[in-house]
């Protein structure tokens, strides 16, 4: 036994961290895998939640520096996104510790609900759509420039006409922040107190905020929402430590199974149709909200 876990029950949650981290990739919902995994072994929702977080944290810290490329050029929005996070973690965090623990319980399965329901809207593929439309457009004109120097311009035009075609996809800027509508402040500031309080969908809602304010393309726009969530998980995580409300050896496997679940997912998502993982995640979260309210409500 480890601090009232049997070695079963610690590879169970190291089982359950490996399909959150698969989740996670796949379709951006490793809480609904990894929150209800500690709830099973008999965790209290509070303490679950908060262990849930510190267990998930490396899978941000992960992205963040996989997307070094992305985020290039754009430092002050960078660290302005950061410390919104980390910030909005800080008050998501205290929300959750300081509210009586039957606010939580009661809207946990609202959460998990809503969450599922942004899954099965799936903004981020609508956006990964868009943009590669997008980008598959700037190619062709590329291309048709390329064509046309070949017939008019000498061979030095000709050359970098050819690498603009070649270039693809296209590398388009990011907004600067003065440009950003009043409201978005707004989206982005309530993500960042959610991902600290509960955080499953949060990174699509992220997204989707981006997406309508037009702040750039896909890939871009990606990578800085994750920066969102990594700021608020971080100093979330920080809350909970300080506070003693961590099951260490639920949150250290936890950890450890994301880690490798995020890592070998790549290669199996690739023969997987997306549509079906969708499916199966939203049906997953939709079966444990009802479980949830039948049990608390």
């Amino acid at each position: 036994m480890i601090a009232g876990f049997s070695i079963l029950s610690l590879l169970l949650i190291l089982l359950a961290g490996i399909g959150a981290g698969f989740v996670g990739y796949a379709v951006g919902a490793s809480s609904l895998v990894s929150y209800p995994a500690l709830l099973a072994f008999g965790i209290p929702p509070v303490l679950a939640n908060a262990s849930n977080t510190v267990g998930v944290v490396g899978t941000g810290i992960g992205g963040v520096m996989g997307a070094r490329r992305e985020l290039k050029g754009q430092t002050l929005r960078v660290i302005t996104y950061v410390a919104i996070g980390a910030i909005g973690g800080v008050i998501g965090a205290y929300l959750l510790l300081e509210l009586d623990p039957k606010v939580f319980e009661f809207a946990a399965p609202a959460l998990i609900l809503f969450s599922s329901l942004i899954i099965a809207v799936n903004p981020r593929g609508r956006m990964q759509a868009k943009q590669a439309a997008a980008d598959a457009a700037a190619q062709l004109a590329n291309i048709n420039s390329a064509v046309q120097a070949v017939a008019s311009e000498p061979a030095a035009e000709q050359r970098k006409a050819e690498d603009r075609a070649a270039g693809f996809p296209i590398d388009q800027p990011v907004q600067p922040m003065n440009q950003d509508s009043w409201w978005v402040w707004i989206g982005v500031w309530a993500v960042a107190i959610y991902s600290g309080y509960f955080g499953a969908g949060a990174g699509t809602c992220a997204l989707a905020v981006l997406d309508a304010a037009k702040i750039g393309p896909f890939h871009k726009i990606n990578a800085l929402k994750t920066l969102i969530g990594t700021g608020a998980n971080i100093t979330a995580s920080v809350v909970f430590i300080i506070k003693g409300a961590v099951d260490w050896p639920a949150a250290i496997m936890l950890c450890l199974g994301c880690f490798i679940g995020g890592y070998i997912a790549p290669p199996i998502t690739r023969r997987i149709p997306a549509n079906i993982m969708r499916a199966a995640a939203v049906i997953a979260g939709i079966v444990l909200t009802i479980d949830l309210a039948l049990k608390t409500y």
